[in-house]
């Protein structure tokens, strides 16, 4: 479903004004919502019908006029009540349809272009901020569009058929119902403005204050263990009394906007029954007792429906901003570019650094290292990993290790040099057929609350079967742990994982990455959070695993990268040395350094 959606959101929002982004989003459903104009239109006319009944009601009262005439108004106003139900039915059916499926096709938009987004954006952006927009922001332009059409409608067919009928029984009033409307019309553009600057004010605050409780959250087992629990809260409350102030100033806004309406509508509307009373006592323009009463009943209709209609331009306000927070990401240029380049179909697993630099732009990259005011992350770096060599990155923090395997995988680009994959360089590949061939073993096994069955399948794009499952599973040294389980393979493990331990998380985690059966393989400090038992039974599981495969290591346990076919010292983003293991300890250069002291 996707990929039917993004492509033209992708194209068409490019900052224009929102209602138009608006009428793209419902172009599909312009029958439907076309259909919903004219079904509410004959619903709700009872509501600009009645004065107008209930004035010939009283003049045949009053002028002793036939009493066919009263049946036939009566008749005529049941008629239009009794049909309403399945009027409305039908209105809500076409209408609230097209909101969904449009709300429905904004979020799949939304998701597509984050799984689009570089990985820098995502390290820029908080995950809170996006979601708030995919849940918070689309739900508020679904309300808008939905509150809109019901409310404004309904004000704009009674101000349109209310002018009608007093056009034609009493056209010297046009005049003066008219000023009504222009004056909302000048209170609601004064306002407006201010409107949207506090309303941005306030959508800014719940974006800041989504993050914060997405932050506080993941940091709560660090928190209680460190007794923080003040300090977090203190943080807590900044923001909450940021979020506090905004509101408020917005509800004062919004309060000020909708008593000076109320106001000045209801004097005009008072001034006005009085004219018409005193039209009708002095016998002017022929105006009768019903026409008084019709008018009057106007007077109350039509200032409701110019309250109405003013007291939507929040709801607009809000809605429209809406509009531009969701294109905030939708218009996000950080894409990584995959069109029209070619596409891997085989991959013997040669990677080749070519005097590769990369600096960031003035920040620090999505790995946390290097960055700061475009210092190079990595520097001038040569390499040639041979298909199935295990090589393992070794180095200080902020070295430049993470950089290179977020090379690897594509994450970011070279500023400059080649990185070349069997020879091609990368540039001039599409790196989404690239990754079919890649597995990542991070530092902190990312499982969702499924099964085990569906967090081991998820590293394939089809469905796996059991055997698959159960063979990944032993070949991770996690199958046994897993039988043990109360379900088995559909045992729930917990939102991340929290019901296994740390090495029952990264052995399902490795499963997850042999079901793949990849030709590079990335292993992030994967064993670095394990104690001795658990390590072991990992490594046992990851020699399985490297097996005939190019294999990009990271770790800063020394006793885990002994085994490479080859160990690379970074510093400062450079590459210092390289070597086996005893090749680089007979050197006695940096390797020996921190090998010393792992050993000390």
């Amino acid at each position: 479903m996707a990929s039917s959606f993004d492509r033209p959101l992708d194209h068409r929002y490019r900052g224009e004004h929102p209602v138009r982004t608006l009428a793209y989003l419902f172009r599909a459903d312009r029958h439907r919502l076309a259909g919903a104009v004219l079904v509410f239109t004959v619903k709700h006319s009872p509501v600009w019908l009645l004065p107008l009944i209930t004035a010939s009601i009283i003049d045949t009262v009053v002028q002793h006029r036939p009493i066919a005439d009263l049946w036939t108004s009566t008749g005529l106003i049941l008629f239009v009540l009794l049909i309403n139900y399945p009027l409305h039915v039908l209105y809500v059916r076409l209408l609230y349809g097209s909101v969904r499926r449009m709300g429905t096709t904004l979020r799949s938009a939304l998701c597509t272009r984050m799984q689009q987004l570089s990985i820098g954006y995502h390290a820029r952006v908080s995950a809170g901020v996006l979601q708030a927009k995919v849940v918070r922001d689309v739900e508020a332009v679904e309300q808008m569009v939905q509150q809109t059409a019901e409310n404004g409608l309904g004000a704009l067919t009674v101000l349109t058929g209310g002018l009608v009928i007093i056009a034609v029984r009493t056209p010297e009033f046009v005049p003066v119902f008219l000023v009504v409307v222009p004056a909302a019309a000048f209170v609601v553009a004064r306002l407006r403005a201010r409107l949207r600057t506090h309303n941005e004010d306030f959508r800014h605050e719940v974006e800041a204050l989504s993050s914060r409780v997405t932050e506080m959250t993941r940091l709560i087992p660090v928190t209680r263990a460190h007794g923080l629990e003040g300090k977090a809260l203190r943080r807590m409350d900044g923001t909450l009394s940021r979020l506090l102030t905004s509101g408020l100033r917005l509800d004062l806004v919004n309060g000020r906007f909708g008593a000076l309406a109320w106001v000045v509508l209801n004097v005009v509307g008072v001034l006005v029954l009085a004219g018409a009373a005193l039209v009708s006592y002095h016998g002017v323009w022929g105006v009768t007792p019903g026409d008084v009463v019709m008018l009057s009943a106007f007077l109350t209709t039509l200032t409701n429906s110019t309250t109405t209609l003013t007291s939507l331009a929040p709801v607009i306000t809000k809605g429209l901003e809406s509009v531009r927070s969701v294109g905030e990401v939708l218009q996000a240029p950080e894409l990584e570019d995959n069109e029209g380049k070619a596409e891997l179909t085989s991959l013997r697993g040669a990677v080749t650094f070519e005097h590769v630099t990369l600096a960031y732009e003035g920040e620090a990259g999505a790995d946390g290292e290097g960055g700061g005011g475009g210092r190079p992350a990595v520097r001038d770096v040569t390499l040639y990993v041979a298909p199935g060599e295990t090589v393992a990155l070794v180095g200080a923090s902020g070295a430049g290790k993470s950089t290179v395997l977020n090379l690897v995988i594509g994450f970011i680009r070279p500023t400059s040099g080649r990185l070349l994959l069997d020879g091609t360089d990368m540039n001039s590949l599409d790196l989404r057929t690239y990754r079919r061939f890649v597995s990542v073993v991070p530092q902190e096994s990312i499982l969702f609350d499924g099964t085990v069955r569906e967090n081991v399948a998820y590293g394939m794009e089809d469905e796996a079967d059991d055997d698959a499952v159960r063979a990944a599973l032993r070949d991770a040294n996690a199958l046994e742990f897993v039988e043990r389980l109360p379900q088995g393979l559909d045992t729930l493990v917990g939102e991340r994982g929290a019901r296994l331990s740390g090495g029952q998380k990264q052995r399902l985690a490795i499963a997850r990455a042999l079901i793949r059966d990849p030709r590079v393989l990335i292993l992030d400090e994967a064993t670095s959070a394990l104690d001795t038992r658990s390590e072991a039974l990992v490594q046992e599981a990851l020699a399985r695993l490297l097996r005939g495969r190019t294999t990009f290591v990271v770790a800063h346990r020394l006793s885990t990268v002994r085994g490479a076919d080859r160990i690379v010292v970074m510093g400062e983003g450079r590459v210092l040395e390289t070597g086996t293991h005893k090749e680089l300890l007979a050197g006695g250069g940096a390797y020996t350094a921190v090998h010393g002291g792992q050993v000390a």
